[in-house]
């Protein structure tokens, strides 16, 4: 090759390699933060954790290649715990936040009205001050419902279905939420048609929860209801486990109750909501704002029923009902 191209070559592979290692950049990582309001502990979460990833996975947004997610776990009701992991990812200044609970919601609102934030799982986004609608939410946050308040009446039918002779219900509640008391409400309203009476009992804490179902269980013809509520979520092994020692058919919000040793559960499916609020984290990632995101209801509702339990508490479950579930656990 003559001296003249060979400077040609050299001078132009000088200005191809610049070009090129720019080319190769990787793109910038983003960052989602979550907020649980369940113990780190809980096995519900792996569930919920999977579906988000793979969902998010998915949509093109991989951990360790585009995409790193710092978890957080509040701790069921613990305002302090849910306070302090709010301000934790918020300081990490994240592309997106994904929240569960109203509390949670809140938390982060009050410490940034910048950073988008996606819920999954709260009741009343709109009477909670955390959207402007559901159709437009405006602000930094949008999400899931977790369901409409008339779900909880479902719940009275339900006990009274699979144990016609129950008079007298517990309702376990978080007075402290209004969520709580406006689930308390709708139940009421079905109580006097069913000739239930009815118990409100608080579960602020496992201490409450206890003394509350002790005394309630000295009552004849007795039932249970636990209202949808971190805390009942944090303390769901003593409740069920209180049930079965009292003998009170119960109905719980959550699948998570009946695999727990629960008799019944009808609600939402929590691993589907944390799969399509992934979809929306995928879409504020690339661009769009949570103001223009409608909050959506759930698409997806299980019953399950605990075959193995009813049979301890004397209770043979009707066909009409085993034929409606969508799980029967024997």
């Amino acid at each position: 090759m003559r001296r003249r191209d060979l400077i040609k070559v050299v001078a132009g592979s000088a200005i191809a390699w610049p070009l090129a290692a720019r080319a190769q950049q990787p793109e910038r990582m983003k960052r989602i933060g979550v907020l649980s309001g369940l113990t780190v502990d809980d096995p519900e979460i792996q569930a919920r954790r999977e579906a988000f990833q793979h969902e998010l996975a998915e949509l093109g947004w991989s951990v360790e290649r585009n995409v790193e997610i710092d978890y957080r776990w509040g701790g069921g009701d613990n305002p302090e715990s849910i306070r302090k992991y709010a301000a934790e990812l918020v300081a990490l200044a994240p592309d997106v936040i994904l929240a569960t609970t109203g509390a949670i919601v809140g938390a982060l609102q009050d410490l940034s009205r910048a950073v988008p934030i996606v819920f999954a799982g709260v009741v009343d986004p709109v009477g909670g001050g955390f959207v402007d609608s559901l159709a437009r939410p405006g602000g930094n946050t949008t999400g899931f419902l977790l369901f409409e308040y008339s779900l909880s009446g479902k719940w009275l039918e339900l006990l009274k279905q699979v144990a016609p002779s129950v008079m007298r219900a517990a309702v376990l509640r978080n007075t402290a939420n209004p969520a709580g008391n406006a689930q308390f409400g709708v139940i009421q309203t079905v109580a006097q048609s069913l000739g239930v009476e009815l118990s409100p009992l608080n579960m602020r804490n496992a201490n409450e929860i206890e003394r509350g179902l002790t005394m309630f269980a000295r009552t004849a013809n007795a039932g249970l209801i636990v209202t949808a509520n971190p805390s009942g979520a944090t303390h769901r092994s003593l409740i069920v486990s209180l049930a079965s020692k009292y003998q009170l058919p119960a109905v719980y919000p959550f699948r998570f109750y009946t695999t727990n040793g629960g008799l019944i559960s009808y609600g939402p499916d929590f691993v589907d909501q944390y799969r399509r609020a992934a979809g929306y984290v995928a879409r504020i990632l690339k661009g769009e704002k949570p103001a223009d995101m409608a909050v959506q209801a759930p698409t997806k509702y299980e019953m399950v029923i605990n075959l193995k339990t009813a049979k301890a508490l004397g209770i043979t479950v009707p066909i009409s009902l085993l034929g409606r579930a969508d799980e029967v656990i024997e």
